[in-house]
């Protein structure tokens, strides 16, 4: 997700059904440097396809702070969710050989598999796995994979999913997933008897000739050219731990540079053709409209593109803008963010990659880029997004100096912390430790050491976890459930700040204190 040296090639003039030229290449430029200063972003990578051809790529700032090495056309960043949508042709690419189909029962492949309701269990289909729809609530079991450093297997997280409670009826409304990619994943493996990363590198990348990408950061070989993860400690941007979760690639493991991206898009605008007079084919005609079709409906409103529908469809989000068709999909890991956006009709693509995790810079340079193609400009998108983000930020920041204010004024009261110590497990995350240390209680988990931090009384029952790991930024309640003698029984927690990201879905934890 980020950029280096500067790449960039030569703007052909493009004639296309709109009233307006493509953004000059200095003006990308331009407007880069603008959002990595506005967003506080160390490197950015953009290009931008055309009527099937690469019309420019560029990077801008640092690979990392620690090294400051410059970002190139073909940095490595990791691309996160925008891996989903090579699992989908992954998928799709063995329907194609029909060895599978799309509405096949996963327990025909997974016997193991296991969803808390049993109808949905014999019910849950490979689309089903790829659409956001399970019932299960936003970013459920994320807690198995994020924090980058948990124990859990892929065998693990199959089985675990039994335990996982719906928030809503099955097929009845989106939320998203990430473990069911990973379900999804294992699918592939099992099939077509190769890893899913093997299948990803040689299916799908060696034809396309993504000489430079990888399925998975620990794959990456005869290359120093990526990234380095960053995000804001102490007010400070930082180099923070990268996310090296294997169980994980087939939601969001892949890494690769705008140029390879460049590859992926003209193919995915070319229907899934390819090659010299593009006479080869990754996937179907058949099974790509299948990609872009609407599986699962989502809100929409007019907007800022007059937007009249809205939904995901198998790996990408989809909607209208300008009555444009709008295919699209981000990503996000600890400390890197992306966004490919494609316009068929137009065989217009815009992929943006950050090396920090603020949205802001993607968001900003790809609506540029859209306004300039589209004909819709007059919009500062880097201010429209900055002042969101300093709205937001500001909103989140009362919530938590509020509770914190609420503990310093709590420091003097009287409370028994060897009544709360103990053993509590929960069902799918498994057993954390609340123990006392110096007159201090600490809260520790056994699969996932990163959910480690000191516990400082807030009111009631209630605790706030401040986790060692200050670059996660999702500081806990933890609510503590007793009996009619105040005896603690379990414990529930949730996160504090409302701009804590999703996949620290501490509200699906129910612990029970079983020592």
């Amino acid at each position: 997700m980020n950029l280096r040296p500067i790449l960039t090639l030569a703007f052909c003039a493009l004639a296309f059904n709109t009233a307006t030229a493509q953004m000059a290449p200095a003006k990308i430029d331009s407007l880069a440097q603008l959002a990595l200063k506005t967003f506080d972003v160390p490197g950015i990578a953009v290009a931008v396809v055309k009527d099937g051809k690469l019309v420019y790529a560029n990077g801008y700032g640092v690979a990392s702070l620690r090294t400051q090495k410059k970002v190139d056309g073909n940095t490595l960043f990791g691309i996160a969710s925008n891996s989903k949508a090579f699992t989908t042709a992954a998928i799709g690419i063995l329907v194609d050989e029909g060895k599978l189909k799309l509405d096949d029962k996963v327990t025909d492949y997974i016997p193991e598999f296991k969803m808390f309701d049993p109808y949905v269990t014999a019910e849950f289909t490979i689309r089903d796995l790829l659409t956001h729809r399970s019932g299960l609530g936003l970013g459920a079991g994320d807690l198995m994979i994020f924090p980058d450093s948990t124990d859990f297997t892929v065998k693990d997280i199959i089985h675990n999913l039994r335990y996982l409670k719906p928030v809503s009826s099955f097929r009845s409304k989106f939320d998203y997933d990430n473990q069911l990619y990973i379900v999804a994943g294992e699918v592939i493996a099992r099939v077509s008897g190769m890893s899913w990363e093997d299948f990803i590198e040689t299916r799908i990348m060696k034809p396309l000739q993504m000489t430079g990408s990888f399925a998975s950061y620990s794959r990456i070989k005869n290359t120093k050219n990526y990234i380095d993860a960053h995000a804001p400690v102490d007010g400070k941007v930082v180099v923070i731990p990268r996310n090296t979760s294997e169980p994980t690639n087939a939601a969001g493991g892949i890494y690769s540079s705008v140029n390879d991206l460049a590859k992926w898009a003209i193919m995915q605008m070319n229907d899934g053709k390819y090659g010299d007079a593009l006479a080869k084919n990754i996937f179907s005609s058949t099974i790509h409209r299948q990609m872009w079709s609407v599986q699962t409906p989502l809100p929409s409103g007019p907007g800022s593109y007059n937007t009249h529908f809205a939904g995901y469809g198998l790996g990408w989000f989809l909607n209208d803008a300008k009555g444009y068709l709008k295919v699209s999909h981000t990503g996000g890991l600890d400390g890197m963010v992306t966004q490919v956006t494609l316009f068929p009709e137009l065989k217009l693509g815009i992929i943006v990659l950050t090396n920090q995790q603020s949205g802001g810079a993607f968001s900003s340079v790809t609506n540029e880029i859209i306004d300039s193609y589209i004909g819709d400009t007059g919009r500062d998108w880097v201010k429209v997004f900055s002042d969101n983000e300093k709205a937001g930020m500001a909103g989140a920041g009362k919530v938590v100096a509020d509770v914190w204010k609420q503990v310093e004024e709590q420091k003097k009261a009287a409370v028994d912390g060897s009544l709360y110590a103990g053993t509590y497990h929960d069902n799918w995350l498994g057993d954390v430790t609340i123990s006392q240390k110096d007159g201090q209680l600490w809260f520790a988990s056994k699969r996932s050491p990163h959910l480690t931090g000191q516990m400082f009384f807030y009111k009631g029952n209630t605790f706030v976890v401040k986790w060692n790991k200050r670059s996660m930024d999702a500081d806990a309640f933890a609510m503590f459930t007793t009996d009619e003698n105040g005896k603690p029984l379990g414990l529930k927690m949730k996160a504090i700040s409302p701009a804590t990201d999703f996949s620290y879905d501490f509200q699906d934890l129910d612990f029970v204190k079983v020592k």
